[in-house]
């Protein structure tokens, strides 16, 4: 049986109480606009926290767009990401006004990386330090985006814990953060439910101790129709995975925060593997109803898997 560790993270539900300090950005005259932030975690499973300090929020402008704005909380918030699942959202800033424009990136500051602040407790039990690069010991950085000159807009930093979160020998975990930002008013869900017969004859492999009970596998969610469905570390990565819920009778899933687009999504029970780093490796790992979705903006998608 493969050894596995399965991450999945997006940041989902942080305090809210920023408060805004640093320059605004421009000169009286400058054209703004209304910007609310807040974050998302995916559904993980093989930990039972992921637990992080963030003490702010940046926002670059772009070239000469103006100074760099900087919201500070109060008090650092301790966050277990696992408590930031399945869509839920809160916010980081609401409402701020900043001069409208092209931003380069979106930064959380994060505090010392200490166990204290950074720390992994695996489904074994037992507190690990959770070590960030130095290179990111400052921050987590995103993709860039646009304020429009008297627009509202709603951003959700997706925190992908199963891309970011590396388990290496002797319970030492990395962060290598990948972070994904999408604006709300474009995204949806994909959502659904294993047939328990599927679920009984996918995850037949897997040991007493990770049955259908404990462990019912994982949806995997790739960008386009017909895509080519494969593990991680492959040529044909998904987008993102979401670990079904095995707790539940109809063992259901949810992808949330998903560019409205079109998707290939596909079901597997397998455990996949990690090199001695920790890394994703490329095997071969079965696949089951693989079907095409439609994602639109403030909708939900059903995608069920039945058994063959």
């Amino acid at each position: 049986m493969k050894k596995k560790f399965l991450q999945g993270f997006a940041i989902t539900a942080m305090t809210a109480a920023l408060a805004a300090c640093g320059g605004d950005g421009g000169s009286d005259e400058a054209a703004t606009g209304t910007v609310s932030v807040g974050m998302t975690d995916a559904p993980v499973d093989s930990v039972q926290e992921v637990n992080v300090t963030v003490t702010g929020l940046v926002l670059q402008p772009a070239g000469d767009g103006g100074e760099r704005r900087t919201f500070t909380l109060d008090e650092p918030a301790h966050i277990n990401l696992l408590d930031l699942q399945n869509g839920d959202i809160q916010q980081l800033v609401t409402d701020e006004e900043v001069v409208a424009g092209d931003y380069s990136w979106m930064r959380l500051e994060l505090a010392d990386d200490t166990i204290d602040n950074f720390s992994v407790v695996p489904d074994g039990g037992g507190e690990h330090p959770l070590t960030v690069p130095s290179g990111q010991q400052r921050g987590l950085q995103t993709s860039g985006f646009t304020v429009p000159a008297g627009g509202v807009v709603n951003f959700t930093i997706d925190f992908d814990v199963r891309k970011s979160l590396t388990e290496k020998s002797g319970n030492e975990y990395i962060l290598r953060p990948t972070l994904r930002l999408t604006d709300n008013s474009e995204v949806g869900k994909i959502s659904g439910s294993i047939d328990s017969t599927l679920v009984s004859i996918a995850c037949a492999d897997n040991p007493t101790e990770m049955g259908p009970s404990v462990y019912a596998g994982n949806v995997y969610i790739y960008t386009g129709e017909d895509a080519t469905v494969d593990d991680y570390g492959s040529d044909n990565e998904p987008l993102v995975s979401v670990p079904v819920d095995a707790s539940s009778a109809d063992k259901t899933y949810t992808a949330a925060f998903l560019p409205e687009g079109n998707y290939t999504v596909s079901y597997s029970c397998d455990i996949e593997d990690q090199d001695a780093d920790g890394n994703e490796v490329d095997e071969d790992i079965t696949f089951y109803g693989t079907q095409n979705a439609t994602v639109a903006a403030g909708e939900t998608t059903t995608v069920d898997f039945v058994s063959p």
